[in-house]
């Protein structure tokens, strides 16, 4: 079975190639979230543990750094998705 990194990594490679394929802004911003989504997929399955208790368990603790941090990335990634597609709509569909 696929394990959640090995899965992100595809995903990240999805992204890529959809970003040096199309030329269209809003597409590659698209692929841009999707290579993202990607990456937190892969930080949020290497903080998980087969059989981990709370962190607060002493034995067997799943580190929640990586979720913590990766909720974090998924706001600033909707801001910066925002930002990018008014600038394209601003200009037209191109690129500032």
């Amino acid at each position: 079975m696929i394990n959640a990194e090995t899965a992100g990594i595809i995903v990240i490679l999805i992204g890529l190639y959809g970003l040096i394929s199309k030329e269209n802004p809003i597409k590659q911003v698209l692929s841009i979230n999707v290579i993202s989504l990607g990456l937190i997929l892969f930080f949020t399955g290497t903080g998980y543990v087969e059989g981990g208790d709370f962190p607060i368990m002493p034995s067997n603790p799943v580190d929640p750094l990586p979720a913590t941090l990766m909720l974090t990335t998924l706001v600033v990634d909707v801001a910066i998705t925002a930002l990018a597609l008014a600038m394209i709509l601003q200009n037209g569909g191109e690129w500032a």
